[in-house]
């Protein structure tokens, strides 16, 4: 994640006053962190990964920048298996950095989870220029450009896209 990237997410977070985020893929925590800190002080992160070491590294990762345990919920398991058990309009912003292919179904919880006003940031639809290119694409990059039209086209949604690192979309709930 670029250092822009991670400015924006902080912004976004404090933004919407966030207590409380969902984020759709751990990584190594990074993401987590920027929110972390945007977050109001008694804002919780709930991180879901199918990767159990992912989470691992995170934890480390939010611990040696000083934010309390209970700060941040480590769910593992596939996306699309724990976001269903999530509460309905009970977050403030949804994170979305997992699988490509399952975009559209994390746009459809993200839609669930978030009250109104919430916010849902995708990282990555530029694709490093894919998302534009003419000709054949893989179908990461289709299920892209099949999310920015649904975006686009929503009326439930205020969309923008913010070009900091590999381009974040994010979209107000209305």
């Amino acid at each position: 994640m670029s250092p822009s990237t991670g400015a924006a997410l902080r912004m976004l977070a404090a933004t919407v006053d966030a207590k409380a985020v969902a984020e759709i893929g751990t990584g190594t925590g990074v993401s987590g962190i920027h929110l972390l800190h945007g977050m109001r002080p008694d804002g919780v992160l709930t991180t879901v990964d199918p990767e159990p070491e992912h989470q691992q590294f995170a934890r480390q990762a939010f611990r040696a920048c000083g934010f309390a345990s209970n700060r941040a919920r480590f769910i593992p398991g596939r996306a699309l298996d724990v976001l269903p058990r999530l509460a309905d309009a009970g977050y403030d912003l949804v994170f979305c950095d997992g699988d490509r292919l399952e975009l559209l179904e994390y746009l459809a919880e993200s839609l669930r989870l978030l009250r109104p006003g919430g916010l849902v940031v995708f990282e990555g639809v530029f694709a490093n220029g894919r998302t534009v290119d003419s000709g054949p694409q893989p179908t990461e990059v289709i299920r892209i450009r099949e999310l920015l039209r649904a975006v686009r086209e929503s009326q439930e949604l205020v969309p923008s896209l913010l070009p900091v690192g590999d381009g974040l979309l994010c979209a107000v709930k209305r």
